[in-house]
């Protein structure tokens, strides 16, 4: 039986982003730095314990796709004929 192994995905193309950690004393100046470069102003607040748990997650998630890309490559290498296998099948035959 013949498995097909099929190409990759394509690589992910990431864009940049910004983090401001803004605190009580550094709001009134932040929002106007912030206004003057960007325009609009909006906030999206998380807590120190919920922005650590959004670390660990992205961490977990390296770990797992890192472990999946692992298995695929460990099947598609089983799957390849052996070099070896292959010429003394070729050789067999022709005799």
């Amino acid at each position: 039986m013949t498995v097909p192994i099929v190409a990759r995905p394509k690589p992910t193309n990431l864009s940049d982003t910004q983090v401001y950690v803004v605190n009580e004393g550094n709001l009134e100046k932040f929002i106007a730095e912030f206004k003057e470069q960007n325009g609009d102003l909006a906030f999206v607040a998380l807590s120190i314990d919920t922005y650590e748990n959004l670390a660990i997650n992205i961490s977990e998630l390296r770990r797992f796709i890192n472990q999946q890309k692992e298995i695929i490559v460990y099947y598609e290498k089983a799957m390849k004929p052996d070099a070896k296998t292959s010429s003394n099948k070729t050789k067999t035959k022709t005799n």
